[in-house]
């Protein structure tokens, strides 16, 4: 299979679709690797290492992707790049295609055949290829919050950790998966005040056992968000429904509980966000402030930390990327029910649940589609 890499041209995106050692797993394998110029750059690698690879370095994101059959991306393809959707190509990389109608339309359009990292699942029923990415999220929303929280920012000038007798920042983190259990080690690492909601109480259990009370657990009903609403320096938003648009847990209004100069991080945006006043940023303009709250919901968060980004990133996909170029799509999906569950798009059918129903398009099972 011809395989196709291009640099990632979403603002401020550094991260790569493959590494050196994962393309060399391609090549090895006896696929043909097309590379463009600099694609890996961002994240630390540069062409010679790709080349040693076994890589073929092309000038042109336009020859990638029309010489491709299959394209490895990070993010989704954005409306620049929507003109290279084709009926014979597979495109696999995060699309999360919930909160994104147009890119939906343009691949339904186009009969591209879409493979979406972050609904794929293991023999578990866990995110293989979400979940790196989730973890260096979760930690940077920490980082990022701490950053926005200090004064020259509009914060409310509080350092997370305190110091002796100066009590921390109160850190406040809804929804308890991934995301929200690497916020809360990052959190209590900091030396935070953390709480974390939940309304999944084994998973709560869980939480307080791996914490050992160095983090605090809440059940999340709507009084107990109000009451640590009202607390929170830090908020971050880390709800997960899988292939859905992410549900709007606090509103407008809600934010009026809430400190002048706290701030809110959500974790969630690429899904829509779970907060109402949440809209896409980057890292380039990365806050806007509503009621008094700043608001830090940058897209593409990892993309700060493109090298470990990157890394992590190809050691979760390489698997199943290898399985659709060694066997072809349509059998890759067949021998693995995990890896049929990342479709959501075939030769213009939807065919992820959560993506029909969002848009009230009609839905075809993937063993169905082809």
């Amino acid at each position: 299979m011809i395989i196709g890499v291009t640099k990632e041209i979403k603002n401020h995106e550094y991260r790569v679709g493959l590494t050196p050692s994962a393309l060399k797993a391609y090549t090895s394998a006896g696929h043909r690797v097309l590379l463009q110029k600099g694609a890996g750059e961002g994240s630390g690698f540069e062409d010679a290492e790709y080349a040693a690879a076994g890589a073929e370095i092309v000038s042109e994101a336009k020859d990638v992707w029309e010489k491709a059959e299959m394209i490895i991306k990070v993010k989704e393809p954005i409306e620049q790049e929507y003109k290279f959707l084709r009926k014979d190509l597979v495109l696999y990389t995060y699309l999360h295609l919930a909160a994104d109608r147009p890119l939906t339309e343009a691949l339904l359009k186009s009969g591209t055949k879409a493979v979406a990292y972050e609904t794929i699942e293991d023999k578990n029923g866990g995110l293989p290829c979400l979940t790196p990415m989730s973890e260096v999220a979760g930690r940077l929303s920490v980082l990022e919050g701490a950053k926005y929280l200090e004064k020259s920012f509009g914060g409310r000038g509080l350092l997370v950790s305190g110091v002796p007798g100066v009590p921390p920042a109160k850190v406040v983190v809804i929804g308890g998966g991934v995301v929200g259990t690497n916020a809360a080690k990052a959190a209590v690492g900091l030396g935070a005040d953390v709480t974390v909601l939940d309304t999944d109480i084994n998973r709560l259990a869980y939480l307080d056992d791996i914490f050992s009370g160095r983090a605090k657990t809440r059940f999340s009903s709507r009084g107990d968000l109000e009451e640590c609403l009202k607390e929170a320096d830090i908020l971050i938003g880390a709800v997960l429904v899988r292939g859905y648009a992410a549900p709007k847990l606090v509103t407008k209004d809600d934010l009026k509980l809430m400190k002048k100069g706290a701030v809110i991080v959500d974790v969630a945006v690429d899904q829509g966000g779970c907060f109402e006043t949440t809209r896409a940023t980057t890292h380039q303009d990365p806050i806007f402030v509503i009621e008094g709250v700043i608001h830090y919901c940058v897209a593409n968060m990892p993309g700060a930390v493109p090298r470990t980004s990157a890394i992590a990133l190809g050691n979760a996909t390489l698997g199943f990327g290898l399985k659709i170029a060694n066997m072809g799509l349509e059998d890759a999906l067949r021998a693995d029910k995990g890896l049929a569950l990342g479709l959501n798009c075939y030769d213009g059918k939807v065919t992820c649940v959560g993506v029909a129903e969002t848009f009230g398009m009609e839905y075809v099972p993937a063993e169905k589609a082809f």
